[in-house]
């Protein structure tokens, strides 16, 4: 957090003591369209969470409140800064387990309350060249092995530098990761994972509506050894008509200080179909197993997979397999979705459960929406029986 103040107070003192050399060297114009350039964005976001988990005494009931400011500054000469600071605070029922609230005896809502400084860094484009500098979200992909969890009210950000390159039809993404600004917030001894971290991403067009991208992911984290992997991978997404194809491959395998060697693999496999205004698509995800470790994305946006109660946010000692459908599609302005989960052991014969999932999400405004989501375990083999609801208003300015 201090690196990441420091930089952005000196990116901020720099401009100030720049302006008279803009002025002399006749480049008040310029500034003066960085300066127009910039904007100022306020979100905010209301959410109701309540859990019914068998093997608690007491539901959930948390009733939360993010308000997000954002500041992005005009370019100069390349050169802008962003800015963005999150609060969230408690809007009504406090009954829940924020992970640091004390309220051990409710299931967990990963929404601790608190102000962070979300995002702060400052960039430079050229070209098909970016390079960051600071604290910064990063989304790969579907964002299954890096994504910035921004279902959870504290968003998952990183501190680092990262560099972007794009020309013709590739692109690359590499990013150089000190730290990891984790979803339970700077009070939490889990708020951040320090290591070495390196997240490289490409993509090459093959051809319209046809792109293959190759990954490599070396973990090593200090405070969290067993969480150390090194991943390589190849993914590919393609539309035929009214066909959709997704299909992954990864291994991976301990690094750094990791206490167990181990060599696990992951695959996924999804067609999508448009059948009239009825979207379907049937999947299959597999999160292999090796010496009793399951394959493992730290990292990931996990709420996205394996069914929104998140029984699986560790993936099991025997890993996991995934057989999903999801229907979706839209009745005027209201979009609707459900997914029914059958989750079982990738390693032996074990039954953990079934999931449904659904979701309705209506547009009151043009920066205005509401959203209610259901999610229901029915546990086998893994965990307990939970339910989840959920209300969320969002509102933006």
């Amino acid at each position: 957090m201090k690196n990441v103040l420091a930089l952005c107070i000196g990116s901020i003192i720099s401009a100030g003591l720049a302006a008279p050399a803009v002025a002399d060297n006749g480049l008040q114009e310029d500034f003066k369209k960085a300066i127009d350039g910039s904007k100022t964005d306020l979100n905010f976001r209301y959410r109701y969470e309540f859990v019914d988990q068998d093997g608690m005494a007491k539901d959930a009931n948390a009733s939360t409140l993010r308000t997000r400011l954002t500041y992005q500054s005009g370019a100069f000469k390349g050169f802008s800064l962003k800015l963005e600071a999150d609060n969230v605070s408690e809007a009504g029922s406090d009954n829940y387990n924020s992970t640091v609230n004390g309220n051990a005896s409710y299931p967990v809502v990963a929404d601790p309350t608190g102000t962070e400084l979300n995002q702060a860094f400052i960039s430079y484009k050229n070209d098909g060249l970016t390079l960051s500098a600071g604290r910064q979200r990063i989304n790969h992909n579907d964002q299954r092995f890096v994504g910035g969890v921004g279902w959870r009210q504290n968003e998952q950000t990183f501190d680092g530098y990262r560099f972007e390159y794009a020309s013709g039809d590739f692109s690359a993404d590499y990013a150089y990761v000190y730290n990891v600004n984790r979803i339970f917030g700077e009070d939490s001894t889990s708020g951040d994972l320090h290591g070495d971290i390196h997240l490289l991403n490409s993509n090459y067009k093959l051809a319209d509506n046809q792109k293959l991208t190759g990954y490599f992911y070396d973990m090593d984290f200090d405070s969290a050894a067993a969480l150390s992997n090194h991943t390589v991978g190849l993914a590919y997404d393609g539309t035929f008509g009214n066909t959709k194809l997704h299909a992954a491959y990864a291994r991976q395998n301990e690094t750094g200080e990791n206490p167990v060697d181990y060599n696990a693999v992951y695959y996924a496999i999804e067609a999508a179909k448009q059948a009239g205004k009825v979207n379907i698509a049937l999947g299959y995800e597999s999160l292999g197993s090796d010496n009793g470790v399951g394959f493992t994305t730290p990292l990931a946006t996990l709420h996205k997979f394996q069914g929104f109660v998140d029984k699986f946010l560790n993936t099991p000692a025997n890993g996991v397999e995934d057989l999903y459908l999801k229907l979706s599609g839209k009745l005027g302005k209201l979009a609707l979705s459900a997914t029914w989960h059958d989750l079982q052991a990738e390693t032996g014969n074990q039954d953990y459960g079934t999931e449904l999932d659904l979701v309705a999400t209506y547009p009151l405004a043009e920066k205005v929406s509401l959203q209610f989501k259901y999610a229901d375990y029915n546990a086998d083999g893994l965990a307990t029986d939970t339910k989840k609801f959920w209300t969320m208003l969002t509102m933006a300015f």
